[in-house]
């Protein structure tokens, strides 16, 4: 069996600790993620999914405990190591899509990659092949205002892929859709996810959505646990 790509070992996060009024998110979670697996994080609004996928993706630090990438200990690197696994290593997926938009769908897939220092030729090829394969590559010289919500969210999870990150972090990614579209999309995210073999920790309040990943975890209370009964 494979190791893990990225696993979190007894982390807490706890908001204005040490202060009245200190909130308890994140109680001694623990989580591993196998290559290749997706996996469901379910959790009732206010749980910690954000905070838990905050700290998982090196946004945010631990109260205590450690998050591992690649079978390294995030803690042991310096800000700027972090950060380069950040952008290599993790890819991002969101309720709202934050495309730039003064750029082009292609555009927004191309600049990741130039700046990790792909050429702009090679960038346009790979970002082409990733539209192409969640069915917008017709739509690769549109801006984000010209393109349906749906479109604009497969350009999103086409630009969180395009440095070929061995983990996608995502939450809630059609949650602003109406439910006939959040279906395609999101069988548009698993085809990709699936077509790439990375890795996928994606938050979620859909019991439907959750059940096609290949598990399910769920948060309460800051307490992290396996199934969504």
């Amino acid at each position: 069996m494979s190791d893990p790509v990225l696993v979190l070992k007894e982390v807490t996060k706890t908001y204005n600790r040490g202060k009245p009024g200190e909130v308890a998110v994140l109680k001694g979670v623990n989580l591993s993620l196998a290559p290749g697996e997706v996996v469901a994080l379910v959790a009732p609004s206010g749980a910690g999914k954000s905070t838990l996928l905050h700290v998982a993706g090196l946004l945010d630090m631990p109260g205590s405990g450690t998050v591992e990438i690649g079978g390294q200990d995030m803690s042991r690197l310096s800000d700027r190591r972090r950060t380069i696994v950040r952008r290599r290593d993790l890819g991002f997926v969101y309720q709202f899509h934050h495309l730039l938009p003064e750029f082009t769908a292609l555009e927004n897939i191309v600049l990741p990659q130039m700046a990790d220092g792909r050429s702009a030729a090679e960038a346009r090829v790979r970002a082409l092949a990733l539209l192409d394969r969640v069915g917008v590559a017709g739509r690769a010289d549109h801006r984000p205002a010209a393109l349906s919500g749906g479109e604009q969210q497969r350009v999103a999870f086409c630009r969180a892929l395009a440095n070929e990150p061995r983990v996608l972090l995502a939450d809630e990614p059609t949650g602003n859709l109406d439910p006939e579209t959040s279906d395609r999309v999101f069988e548009a995210l698993l085809e990709l996810v699936r077509g790439t073999g990375l890795s996928a920790l994606i938050a979620t309040h859909n019991l439907a959505l959750a059940a096609r990943m290949d598990r399910a975890l769920r948060l309460d209370h800051g307490v992290l646990s396996d199934g969504i009964g």
